[in-house]
């Protein structure tokens, strides 16, 4: 019996606020260095924000600044900022500056078939819910059988009650008893003032829910030469490209790197359960230049997704 669970959370969730926060400062430093090494963690809560990483950049860029602008555009309070930033170590920028991986690692990418965003069904009705939501919340989908088994929803601000009629009103077939709405009864307080947050914390929202395997790290707050981003995106478009040109109803494409080395390890893809080959090149240069990754796109990633924007995100346009 197949049995699948995903989640999703809102852009004023606090960990995809700090998400935000290290995608936002990569791109100040692209703007201003397009070949920027930056690798910037976000930690904040309770007034204040903590910024750790490493950059190397021929300009600087005003980091406390930037950050408390953004952070008072996003809920209209003010907030503490420090910064811990460093540069880069110079034994990970001599295997980089070959155009070699910046660090180890395994990526995944997938496709399927089954909704417009080629993403697991649970995983694209937990984002559904969510829409329009400008406040901190979450969204859980269960589906057994083929059909939604149950539905969690827990949104700042609203009811029991309207929360039920927008999941009834939503078009997914559930059963009322089976809406978990705002279960602990009230949710008034949200982000910051009721939790802290961190970097890389929603990297399976940020992916395919937990029906896909998680390889690598996080995406925020990496420049492309970190292939925990760059190589994911390859290995979406790599699933992407396998689904249609096989017609098929789900691919699985997996790469892994030696940090220092430009040639993957492994490239592999599993369509329909059958090992492909294929012969895409996945150096991190090739990547980057292929979807243009030195341009500074990613803070609408880290608030809009990573996955799931189709003709949007340049590794979701499919061209065979």
């Amino acid at each position: 019996m197949k049995k699948y669970i995903a989640e999703s959370v809102t852009y004023l969730h606090p960990d995809k606020i700090c998400d935000q926060i290290s995608d936002l400062l990569l791109d100040e430093y692209l703007k201003v260095d397009p070949r920027a090494r930056v690798a910037i963690e976000t930690i904040g809560g309770h007034g204040q924000i903590g910024l750790y990483g490493e950059v190397t950049a021929k300009s600087e860029v005003n980091i406390k600044k930037i950050v408390k602008d953004y952070y008072k555009k996003l809920t209209d309070q003010n907030i503490r900022v420090q910064s811990f930033i460093t540069v880069q170590s110079p034994e990970i920028a001599q295997g980089v500056d070959n155009g070699g991986a910046g660090d180890q690692g395994i990526m995944v990418g997938y496709a399927c078939n089954e909704n417009e965003q080629l993403i697991p069904q649970e995983m694209y009705l937990a984002r559904k819910l969510l829409e329009g939501f400008d406040v901190d919340a979450k969204s859980q989908v269960t589906i057994e059988k083929g059909q939604v088994s149950s539905v969690v929803l827990s949104v700042q601000g609203k009811t029991r009650e309207e929360l039920i009629s927008r999941v009834l009103e939503s078009g997914i077939k559930v059963n009322k008893k089976q809406i978990y709405a705002n279960n602990t009864g009230s949710f008034e307080i949200g982000g910051f003032d009721a939790d802290s947050g961190c970097t890389g914390r929603k990297i399976v929202v940020d992916a395919y829910g937990p029906r896909v395997p998680v390889g690598g790290g996080a995406f925020s707050g990496k420049d492309a030469t970190k292939v925990d981003r760059s190589a994911a995106y390859m290995a979406r478009w790599i699933a992407l490209k396998l689904l249609k040109k096989y017609g098929a109803k789900e691919v699985l494409v997996y790469i892994g790197y030696v940090i220092g080395k430009a040639e993957p390890l492994i490239k592999m893809a599993l369509v329909d359960g059958r090992k492909t080959s294929f012969r895409y090149d996945c150096r991190p240069q090739a990547i980057i230049e292929r979807f243009d990754l030195r341009k500074p796109i990613f803070l609408e990633t880290a608030k809009e997704g990573h996955t799931g924007r189709i003709g949007i995100n340049s590794w979701e346009t499919i061209v065979l």
